[in-house]
């Protein structure tokens, strides 16, 4: 068993404790689609839910944190310096269709700069998680970048412009954070995505750099207009000359 901080073992636990509510209601997801009144308030309702259970489970052992989630936005408490991110369900569109790609992400900031990170998938129950200078892992398995340098052979993933611009072997799994997290277990060899927001990435960044990645400098960017590029070491520059005009 890899030696993990206190405060990765609170992100691992609220993740898995909200995790439950998201699979009960994922399975009503998938039957509300045959209404016609459609799922989307629910979605909604679960977002928000999961919020409120991510973060419950991450004041009780650290009462002065401050957040900053997609739902709620900015929640400033007595440390201003350490900043619980949160996303609650990336990967919205998925879910609300039925389909079960989508994960829990969480990361951990301490004077502007990102030292944990996890990102959940509940439904294939793979926990990605990474801290600062200690590695980046999958269920306690070490995870490590592919070693492809043929563009040719390497499969990269991004948003719908990303996918319209590039020539590149492409996939939009519609799951920003998964993507990343695949980048950093070598299953992607490059992600890539214009004017994404800081809690869809912050953990999944985190992960690629610690499985021995490359990840463009974040901070130059606003936290809601983030253009990301993201690979193993071996492919980065024949990516970003691809991208150069993207």
């Amino acid at each position: 068993m890899i030696s993990i901080s206190s405060n990765l073992n609170i992100m691992i636990k609220a993740a898995e404790k909200a995790s439950k509510s998201v699979i009960r209601d994922f399975g009503e997801v998938e039957k509300l689609q045959v209404s016609k009144k459609g799922p989307r308030d629910f979605v909604t309702k679960t977002d928000k839910h999961v919020e409120k259970i991510l973060i419950e489970e991450l004041s009780k052992t650290k009462k002065n944190y401050s957040f900053l989630s997609e739902e709620v936005g900015s929640i400033e408490n007595k440390d201003k310096d350490n900043i619980w991110i949160i996303d609650p369900i990336d990967g919205t569109t998925n879910f609300l269709h039925g389909i079960p790609h989508f994960a829990i992400c969480l990361a951990l900031e301490s004077k502007k700069e990102i030292i944990s990170g996890l990102i959940y998938d509940p439904i294939k129950d793979e926990m990605f998680y990474a801290e600062k200078n200690k590695g980046a892992y999958l269920n306690n398995q070490r995870l490590r970048v592919s070693n492809k340098n043929l563009l040719d052979e390497c499969l990269f993933s991004s948003n719908h412009e990303g996918v319209k611009f590039s020539n590149l072997n492409m996939r939009y799994s519609g799951c920003a954070a998964l993507d990343l997290a695949y980048v950093a277990s070598g299953r992607l060899d490059g992600f890539f995505h214009n004017k994404i927001k800081i809690w869809d990435v912050a953990a999944g960044a985190l992960l690629v750099e610690e499985a021995g990645g490359i990840v463009n400098d974040l901070d130059k960017f606003d936290q809601n207009n983030i253009d990301i590029r993201a690979s193993s070491g071996a492919i980065n520059d024949k990516m970003l000359e691809n991208l150069k005009n993207f």
